[in-house]
This record gives C-alpha cells, structure tokens and sequence, in this order.
C-alpha cells in the first residue's frame, strides 16, 4: 500500500510531516505493508513552505495508478489581509494548478482515499469537490466550508468513506493515525500510538449509527 502526501507551494509543514512521521512508522511495524513519499503535481522538485519558505523535496510526481491513500495538506501563512503569503492567496494560486483536477479524478476512484489535513478540506471545497459531503475544517475556516456547499461537521477527523477529513494543525497525527487503523488495523495504530506517546483525540465521525437526538 501507498501513501502519498501532496505538497504544493505554501503548503503548512505540520499537516504533510506528521502524517507522514505517522504513516512511515506505521509502515515501519508492519513489516513494509505501507509505504509513504512526498510528492507534487508537477513532479519530483523542490518546494517551499508556508512557514520560512522552508524548502522540501518531494521525490515523485502524484500518481493515482500508483497511489493507495493521498494526504493534502493546507496552506500556512497570513489569515487576513492583503498579498501573496496570506492563506486565501496561497490556495488560490494552487487552485490554478493541475492538483485539484487530480484530485477530482482521485475522488471517482473507489479504491482511493483521499484525506486532507486542515485547510487541505478547503481546497477541494473550492474546487467544488466536497458539495453535500460531510468535512471538517480548522475552526476559523468552517463558515468558508459551509458556504461551499460542503456539510461542515464539528468533529476531529471526519471519516466519509474514500474522503477523510481532519481539523486544525495537529488533527494530521489524528487522520493519519485513523488511517493506520482503517488500512493496517488496531494494533498497527496503537504500537505508533505507543512509539509517538500520542493518544487520539475524540472519537472519528462516520455516517453510521444511530443519529443523536436532544442533544
């Protein structure tokens, strides 16, 4: 099984490294079973981050004959205001690139999951993709999701089938940890749980179940 991380210019450090220490180490303990690699749309290059412009190399180029799992992170910059490093201008500009195409294409394969991490939701949704699915968001960004027509849920990750969802910063090591225990099972996730001395927060929403009344 692969897993690949999709980075673009801009994108958040924290959303791609975690799920990527996560997935490594989960692949790790299962005996070469998962794998994961950093890649872009473009191909393999070198590419800046949000934070410092910090420069990462992904090795490969995204590839959904290939891939099992595709993570996209958000972006990392300024909230408000005018310029070119604020978060808006940062997914407008990956908006113009070939990625949410891809990603499009990657959504109508049934045998893919794609999982975002933060902002990564809000990507999709503006390219339209996330229309009466159920996603969650950083807090600060789930009015925008709603807006799109997106079904804002309030929950730490959000599990929808072949999309995955997680919310602010830190939800990455939470999706990728639900992941594990998705694909590989629950001792895969709980011994990463154990080597990272990380507990899960909150319990992953699903559409499944009994639906909560009076409360």
């Amino acid at each position: 099984m692969l897993a690949q991380i999709v980075l673009f210019d801009g994108f958040d450090l924290l959303d791609a490294i975690a799920p990527y220490e996560v997935l490594w180490a989960a692949g790790a303990a299962a005996g070469g079973a998962l794998s994961v690699e950093l890649v872009t749309v473009e191909g393999p290059r070198q590419v800046a981050s949000g934070p410092g412009g910090v420069m990462i190399p992904a090795a490969a180029t995204l590839d959904l004959d290939r891939a099992d799992l595709i993570v996209v992170p958000g972006a990392a910059g300024r909230i408000s205001g005018d310029g070119p490093d604020t978060i808006p201008a940062i997914l407008g500009r990956t908006m113009e690139t070939g990625l949410p195409g891809v990603l499009e294409a990657a959504l109508a394969k049934p045998r893919l999951t794609v999982a975002t991490v933060c902002g990564g939701s809000l990507l999709l949704a503006m390219a339209g993709l996330l229309k009466g699915r159920p996603a969650v968001t950083h807090q600060m960004g789930m009015e925008v999701l709603g807006a799109t027509g997106a079904i804002a849920t309030a929950a730490r990750v959000v599990d929808d089938g072949n999309l995955v969802t997680g919310g602010g910063v830190t939800s990455g090591i939470d999706v990728a940890l639900h992941l594990v225990e998705r694909e590989l099972g629950p001792r895969i996730a709980h011994a990463v749980e154990k080597l990272f001395e990380y507990e899960r927060r909150g319990t992953a929403w699903k559409r499944t179940g009994l639906e909560p009344v009076g409360i």
